[in-house]
């Protein structure tokens, strides 16, 4: 094939000046790979704002450093930023730019924690992208080792943590969580099944005295359920302590009918169960034990906006269905209600929270 007039097969050949540019704009060779626009800074055809535009299931392996091999944590993030009407698009590509400098920068530097690095990237983002509010949220799975409690069997289990962060004009607001399984006791089907077996007691010759004495001593049975418990804590932008990912954790294990451990022996297994049918509890009990735990356990120290959400889901083994409570609002006003004042006309939800009018 011929080439066209004034053209050449050599790829590396300068294009011509535009007719009219001066020397220092030409000095320099063509770059084939720049864009000639801008696109995502133009107008776009119909002018309106848009609340959140970004990436979702970013996904990065980090590995943290405490001076042995150290701990790899599998994350992924969610990052996004406010669009003003007039911009077309944001420029998806300083996403992945600022995610990656952020590790760098936070990760590397200090142990790691979900909320900190949302925070830096957020601030990052909402810089980089000139958006009024940008927001990141992100899901870290991380290993940890506990003994099962009676042979003390090390045990590797698996927890999920959170870290959500709201950057704007007012400051960067931070949102800690965990995820926990755990195991529940039914409390209504232990009352029917205890029903039952001081009727057929009382049919043997054994008094009601009798009876009391042998369900204290003897569990009573009823169906069982796997719970997964989330809890999240958010502080606002003027407090700058720090609330341990740890510390929610045993706060949402501890509002079930017991732990569950991935390794037991049979002395564990026995422990674990007559455990949880000594502390039969409803969906509804998990999630009140724990904001009552937040409540006790920061007692007003997080500030007036503090803010609290819990939810329980229990997986059914009797029903084909689950179950599932929640209660989220300011932390002063769950404190307040418990101390037996009026509860609130409604719940903030997290939403809400996150971006205060």
């Amino acid at each position: 094939m011929t080439s066209p007039p004034n053209s050449s097969s050599d790829s590396s050949q300068t294009i011509a000046p535009a007719v009219g540019a001066s020397q220092a704009e030409t000095s320099e060779p063509f770059d084939r790979t720049a864009p000639r626009r801008d696109v995502q800074s133009e107008r776009p055809r119909v002018t309106a704002t848009l609340s959140r535009v970004g990436v979702t299931n970013v996904e990065k392996i980090v590995r943290i450093s405490d001076g042995g091999d150290g701990n790899l944590f599998h994350a992924k993030l969610d990052c996004f930023v406010d669009l003003a009407a007039a911009q077309k698009g944001v420029h998806m590509s300083r996403f992945e730019e600022v995610v990656n400098e952020a590790i760098d920068e936070v990760i590397l530097k200090e142990a790691f924690r979900a909320e900190i690095l949302a925070g830096h990237i957020a601030e990052i983002i909402r810089e980089r992208q000139g958006g009024a509010r940008a927001e990141v949220r992100i899901e870290a799975r991380y290993p940890e080792h506990k003994p099962a409690p009676v042979s003390g069997v090390r045990t590797q289990e698996i927890y999920t943590m959170f870290g959500t962060a709201v950057a704007s004009a007012r400051g960067t607001r931070k949102l800690v969580g965990v995820q926990a399984h755990g195991m529940t006791a039914c409390p209504c089907a232990q009352d029917l099944v205890a029903e039952r077996s001081h009727a057929r007691l009382t049919e043997h010759g054994f008094t009601d005295d009798q009876v009391e004495q042998i369900f204290d001593a003897v569990p009573v049975a009823t169906h069982n359920q796997r719970g997964l418990a989330s809890l999240h804590v958010g502080c606002p932008e003027d407090w700058d302590g720090t609330i341990e990912a740890a510390d929610l954790l045993k706060i949402a294990e501890d509002s079930m009918s017991s732990e569950i451990y991935e390794l037991m022996k049979r002395s564990d297994e026995v422990e674990v169960v007559e455990k949880a049918h000594r502390r039969p509890r409803f969906v509804e009990d998990c999630v009140r034990e724990m904001i009552s735990g937040v409540v006790a356990k920061y007692d007003g120290s997080l500030g007036a906006e503090a803010f609290v959400f819990a939810r329980q889901e229990n997986l059914e083994t009797i029903h084909q269905h689950n179950v599932v409570a929640e209660r989220y609002g300011l932390i002063d006003e769950v404190a307040a209600e418990l101390a037996g004042n009026d509860s609130p006309a409604r719940h903030l939800t997290l939403r809400e929270w996150l971006d205060p009018r």
